[in-house]
C-alpha cells in the first residue's frame, strides 16, 4: 500500500478508536450505580439516593413503587425474624410518595431527597405520627409540628417511612429495648445487640428496610449502633444542626443526625438539615460556617497528603485482638491511600474528661412535656415513673434522675453548652491544641474496642470509645465500617475533627470508604425470594 494511503488508513482507524472510546465513556458514566440489570429491574438492596434518583429519571422506578417495596421488606423481615427495629409504619407513606411522583411528572425536577424513604428514631417529633421515645408514658402522643430536622427533610422531599425502636428514653448505649417496641436485635447476628440507643434505626437501615436513617447521639447513640451495624454515622458539631423537637436525654450533649449505608447518603442528609434554627439558640454558632453544599467534599483522593493522628490512649490496653487487627489494617489502608499517620497523646487526658457529665434529664424532659405534650396527667418525672411499664434499667435511671442533677463533683459549675461550660472549653482546647501542634487533620480510634455484646449479657458491654471525647467537647466524630469480627459482627473506625470542621471529616471518611468498601449487607436480609 502506498505510504499516503497507509497513513490515511491508520488515521481512519485511530479516529474510529477515539469515537468508540468517547462513546464508551459517555455511556459508562450514564449508568446507574444501582445493581439494576435492565431498565425495568431495580435492585433495592444496598441502593443509594443517587441510584434511586437515576432510576426515577430513567423511568424504571417511582417513589410509590419504592415505598411499597420497603414496606414489603418490613412486613417480611422485621417482626417475623424478631428483628424488632420498627415501632410504627407511617400509614400516609404511600400517599406521600404518589404526590411526589405527580410533582416530578409535572415539573421534571427532583428535590434533594425527593421520594427517599427514611427511618426515623422514635424520639423525633413527627407531625401527625405518634412519637413516644420508646415509652408507653407517651403512647398516643401525636405532635402537631415536626422536629426541625424532620421539617427540613420533608421540605427536601423525604418520606417518613417508619418510626424505629430505641432504648427507652435513650437511657442506655448497651442495647435498644423499650416498652413500646421490645428488644431490637442485630441483623448481622440475631444473638447480639445492635447497641443503643438508636439501635432500631441502625438495624432497619442495615437490613435495607429504608434508604437512610435518622438517630440521636448523647454519648454514643448514633456512632455506637452505626459501628455495630456496618453503617456510616455522623455525630456533627454541637451547634451545626438543630435539636428542636427531639425528646431530650441531656440537651447539653444531644445531637441528631444521619445513619446511612454510605458516606454520600449521610452527607446528602446533613446537607438539608445543617444550619441556624431560632428555636435552638446554640445553632447561632453555625452561622457563616455552613458551606453551600457538603457534597463538594466527597473526594476519592481525600486522604492523599492528609495527616492523621492515631489516639493511642484509646487502644494501648483493653482492646479485643480482632478489633486491634482491624484497626491496624485500617491504619495501613489510610497510609496506602496517601496519608501520613502519627501517634497522638492528649496531655492530662484522664483528668480532662472527668466530671464532664451532667444529669439534666429531669429539667430537660419536663420542659419537653410542657412544650410539646401538654397533658395534665404527664407533666413531671414522677408522672413518667407512675405510668410504669419499663425495664429494670429504665426504672433505676428514672429513680436516679429524681435526686441527681448537675455535675456530681463540681455542683457549683453550671452544665452549659460547649461554648460556655468552662470544663468543656478546657477539654476541647486541649484536644485541638495537640491536633494543631502535630498538624493532624483528624484523630482516629475504633468506635468500640470490643465486638457487640450478646443479648442479655450486660458484662459484654465493653470498649465504648464514643463516650469519651465528642459528647463533652462538642467536636464532630464520624464512624465508618472497618470490617467484621468472628460471627459476622461489624466493627467501625471513628474520625474526630475540630469544631465545625465537618468538610475535612467528610473528605477523609469518604476517601477511606472508597479505598476499602467494608460495608456488606447482612446475609439473612437479602432480596425477598432469594
Amino acid at each position: 500500500m502506498p505510504r499516503p494511503l497507509r497513513l490515511l488508513h491508520q488515521l481512519q482507524i485511530y479516529s474510529l478508536v477515539v469515537v468508540l472510546s468517547l462513546f464508551w465513556l459517555c455511556t459508562a458514566h450514564a449508568q446507574p450505580r444501582a445493581k439494576a440489570t435492565s431498565p425495568t429491574k431495580f435492585e433495592l438492596v444496598e441502593t443509594t439516593i443517587s441510584d434511586i434518583h437515576w432510576a426515577f429519571r430513567a423511568g424504571s422506578l417511582t417513589s410509590e413503587q419504592l415505598v411499597k417495596a420497603y414496606l414489603e421488606r418490613i412486613q417480611t423481615y422485621d417482626q417475623p425474624t424478631k428483628l424488632n427495629s420498627i415501632i410504627l409504619v407511617n400509614p400516609d407513606a404511600i400517599a406521600t410518595a404518589r404526590a411526589l411522583d405527580a410533582e416530578f411528572k409535572k415539573t421534571g425536577k427532583l428535590r434533594p431527597l425527593h421520594g427517599i424513604p427514611i427511618i426515623v428514631k422514635d424520639n423525633f417529633n413527627t407531625k401527625g405520627l405518634q412519637t413516644t421515645g420508646g415509652s408507653i408514658a407517651l403512647k398516643g402522643f401525636v405532635p402537631t409540628e415536626d422536629a426541625y430536622q424532620i421539617k427540613k427533610l420533608r421540605e427536601a422531599g423525604a418520606i417518613i417511612l417508619a418510626k424505629s425502636n430505641m432504648a427507652e428514653w435513650a437511657f442506655t448505649p448497651m442495647h435498644s429495648q423499650s416498652s413500646m417496641g421490645g428488644e431490637t436485635l442485630n441483623p448481622y447476628n440475631l444473638a447480639y445487640v445492635p447497641a443503643g440507643s438508636s439501635g432500631g434505626t441502625a438495624a432497619a437501615v442495615a437490613a435495607n428496610l429504608g434508604t437512610v436513617g435518622l438517630g440521636s447521639d448523647t454519648g454514643n447513640s448514633i456512632r455506637g449502633p452505626s459501628s455495630h451495624n456496618a453503617l456510616v454515622g455522623f455525630r456533627t458539631s454541637l451547634g451545626l444542626v438543630s435539636r428542636y423537637g427531639i425528646i431530650p436525654l441531656y440537651t447539653r450533649n444531644d445531637v441528631g443526625g444521619p445513619m446511612c449505608r454510605t458516606v454520600e447518603d449521610a452527607v446528602r442528609v446533613l446537607e438539608v438539615t445543617a444550619g441556624y434554627d431560632p428555636n435552638d439558640p446554640i445553632t447561632k454558632h453555625s452561622q457563616g460556617k455552613v458551606p453551600k453544599n457538603y457534597t463538594q467534599f466527597l473526594r476519592k483522593d481525600g486522604l492523599k497528603g492528609a495527616r492523621i493522628g492515631v489516639l493511642r490512649q484509646l487502644t494501648a490496653t483493653n482492646i479485643h485482638p480482632e478489633i486491634k487487627q482491624l484497626f491496624d489494617q485500617a491504619i495501613a489502608d489510610i497510609t496506602r491511600s496517601g496519608a501520613e499517620v502519627v501517634d497522638v497523646t492528649i496531655p492530662n487526658f484522664d483528668s480532662l474528661r472527668a466530671n464532664q457529665w451532667c444529669a439534666d434529664f429531669r429539667a430537660d424532659i419536663e420542659t419537653y412535656l410542657r412544650t410539646f405534650v401538654k397533658r395534665d396527667t404527664l407533666k413531671t418525672l414522677e408522672d413518667i415513673i407512675r405510668v410504669g411499664g419499663y425495664s429494670d434499667i429504665v426504672r433505676n435511671r428514672l429513680l436516679t434522675q429524681q435526686t441527681h442533677s448537675g455535675r456530681a463533683n463540681y455542683p457549683e459549675i453550671p452544665c452549659g453548652d460547649p461554648f460556655t461550660d468552662p470544663l468543656r472549653i478546657v477539654y476541647r482546647k486541649a484536644v485541638e491544641a495537640e491536633m494543631n501542634r502535630l498538624h493532624v487533620d483528624a484523630l482516629i480510634y475504633p468506635s468500640w474496642n470490643y465486638p457487640p455484646a450478646q443479648v442479655g449479657d450486660a458484662k459484654g458491654y465493653k470498649g465504648d470509645n464514643s463516650q469519651l471525647i465528642a459528647p463533652a467537647t462538642g467536636q464532630p466524630a464520624f464512624t465508618i465500617p472497618m470490617g467484621f469480627t468472628t460471627g459476622d459482627l461489624p466493627a467501625g473506625i471513628q474520625f474526630l475533627g475540630r469544631m465545625l470542621d465537618e468538610p475535612t471529616l467528610i473528605r477523609l471518611v469518604y476517601a477511606y470508604e472508597q479505598a476499602t468498601h467494608h460495608r456488606v449487607a447482612p446475609k439473612r436480609f437479602g432480596t425477598i425470594g432469594q
